[in-house]
Parts: C-alpha cells; structure tokens; sequence
C-alpha cells in the first residue's frame, strides 16, 4: 500500500564546481547486474579489489528513485531550519557514547582555533530496540523514513553483502545474516549539515589545513553517501597513500569500508581513511547537506576474524585484538566506546588524539 507523504518542497541541489580538481579513480559497482551467477561473480571480484586497494567504490542501478532520495534531503533541509532550541531538545548524552538524535555545532576546535559549524541528526532503525524522540517533522514523515531506510537494507545493502560474502568464499547469505533489518544494531539514517564559513574564516581555515573534519575512519562495515554536489570529502589511497577528492556522480552512491569490516576480515579489507575539506572556491558560498546510512552488524556480534578459505590462504587471520591477545570487543561494546572517543567535547584541535579506546585499538586522527 503506497505511504501518504506530506508535502515538502521540492529541493534543489547546487551546481557542481567548475574547478579542476585532483579526483580519484574510482571503481564503480552496478547492481542491475546482481542476482546472476555470472553477475554476481563479477561483482563480486570487482568489489573486493574496490575495497582492498581503494576503499571507496561507487554504486548504480539501484531501485530507489531520486525523487525519493531528494524527498530525503529536503526533510534534511527543514530539520536544520528548525529554532536551535527546538533542536537542543533531540540531543543525548553524547559524552557517554550516545549519538542517535542530534549533534549541535561547535563540539570540537577546527586548526587556528576555529569552533567547528557541522550539525548532525541521527535517526536508528525502527524496530522495537531505539525508542526515541522525534519532532513533529520527523514523526509526521516517519513511514516514509522507514520505508527509505528498510529499502536501503534490501536494495543495497544486502546485495553488497552478499558479494563481500561471494569474494571471501562464505556462504552468501554470511554478512546478510549479520545484518538484518530485525536485529539490534546501530544501523542509522544521517541528516548532517556543513553550514559555510564567512571569507575570513575561510582564510583561517586554508593557512592551516583547511579542514572542517581530520582524517578518520567510520567504526561499523560499510557507510552509504548519497550523491551531493559540494565537493569536499577527500580519501586516502590504500596503495599510494595520497588524498585525492571524491567526485559526485549523478545517479549513484559513494561508498566506504569501516572498522568492523576490517576486524571481521582480519584486516584484508582496510577501513578507509577520509576528511571532508573546505570546498573549491565556486562552492565555498553554499551550504554542504550530506544523506548517510551507516550499516552496522549485530551488537551481539563478537569482532573476531571470520573463517574465510580466502582469508586462510593469504594469511589473513588475526585482527589486531588477536594479534595482541586481548578481549575481542562485541560490535555493541566498540560503538559505544569509540562514539564516546568521538562525540567528547573537545577543547583542542586534535584532542584525544592517540588515546586509547579499548585495549588493542586507539582513537586516531589520520594526516
């Protein structure tokens, strides 16, 4: 039965920048072809070279339209237009790890000493185990925003799944099973907001590094960016080491491996390090509205290295919890202690650095 959506207006995004920047390659994944044994062989094979050499891959032909992907971005758009105050209300207890509702600017020092001016609201899966809060933004077009996040798991999510599976000699269905819409994880759908700076800021911010966020990883298995024109998120090369920025592509996902993937891989997959950093000159006047999802296996789930043939032969079996001989973390143990690493207020630029989350992993800024 088709959701009654209430009305918002149309949103429009900017035009792409002009400028002739140092863009990486990217590999490009589409899923049109899956659900074949040739299809499926391909992709996969395509996948997993993707992400052990580059860490960011595009994805296509997925069956969610962009009018649905745009009705995402303008709720995005009307939450950030709420009072400040109407917002503060949906805020947790972010120095103790907690992260669903919302994220006000400010929370940490940018180089020069500059108060950061990204806003975040995370919105959990909806199924029994994330009471929250909303306001009546949220709440009023909450089927909608279900309906969007269970079609990202069945549409997306599970077919790049099942080809990690399909790469590393698993049964298909492994990483599926470990992520499933019912289970208790901390899966969320992101509204996050890069408010710009005024010329004088800019300027700051460029006789440094020029950064609005230093060069980390994301902590579950793999993260959905939705295509937005700003340019400003920049990745690492596994292989040359070099930052290279990410450019939009009409039509499609970006996407990135994370932490747990590289724990449950023994480190065959590397969790992508990336920044996002001020924008070329012709995009410097608009604001940067980012769509997430982030995909998190159960919390249950203990984070050791999986019996994979392919791990066995290339002598990929320990994580760095195993090699260390330390406690393996559950995948609910270690979002806890690393959001805490993250969300915690801080009064320096770089602050925290190097501090140790968990024996055997440590909160790290990456140049």
């Amino acid at each position: 039965m088709p959701i009654a959506v209430p009305q918002l207006y149309e949103y429009n995004h900017v035009p792409e920048t002009k400028e002739d920047l140092d863009w990486a390659d990217l590999p490009t994944i589409d899923l049109s072809k899956f659900g074949t044994p040739e299809g499926n062989a391909e992709l996969s094979q395509t996948l997993i070279e993707a992400i052990r050499t580059k860490g960011f891959f595009y994805v296509v032909g997925y069956d969610i339209s962009q009018e649905r992907v745009n009705r995402q971005f303008a709720l995005g758009q009307r939450f950030y237009e709420l009072p400040l105050e109407e917002k503060l209300k949906y805020t947790p207890d972010l120095e103790n790890g907690e992260y669903n509702g919302y994220r006000p600017a400010g929370r940490r020092l940018l180089a020069g000493g500059l108060p950061d001016q990204t806003e975040v609201y995370n919105i959990p899966k909806f199924n029994g185990f994330f009471p929250q809060e909303f306001p009546d933004l949220i709440k009023d077009n909450q089927p909608e925003i279900e309906q969007f996040a269970r079609d990202l798991h069945d549409k997306i999510l599970d077919p790049l799944h099942d080809l990690i599976s399909l790469a590393l000699e698993l049964p298909q269905d492994f990483f599926r099973n470990l992520h499933k819409y019912q289970n208790k994880s901390e899966d969320h759908l992101r509204y996050m907001k890069y408010s710009k700076f005024t010329p004088e800021q800019q300027e700051l911010l460029l006789s440094h590094d020029g950064l609005y966020s230093q060069g980390h990883t994301d902590l579950g298995t793999i993260t959905l960016l939705f295509r937005q024109p700003v340019a400003a998120l920049q990745i690492k090369d596994h292989k040359t080491g070099e930052w290279k920025w990410a450019k939009p592509l009409d039509g499609s996902l970006t996407v990135n491996t994370c932490d747990a993937l590289s724990f449950l891989t023994g480190n065959y997959v590397k969790s992508t390090v990336h920044r996002v950093h001020l924008p070329p000159k012709d995009q410097r006047g608009v604001d940067r509205l980012g769509l997430l999802y982030f995909a998190r296996p159960q919390n249950d789930l203990k984070l050791s290295t999986v019996d994979s043939p392919v791990l066995k032969r290339e002598g990929f079996t320990q994580n760095e919890f195993e090699r260390e001989g330390v406690e393996v973390p559950t995948m609910g143990e270690f979002v806890v202690r690393k959001q805490t690493w993250q969300q915690t207020k801080r009064s320096q630029y770089k602050a925290l650095d190097g501090v140790e989350i968990l024996p055997g992993f440590k909160g790290t800024y990456i140049d």
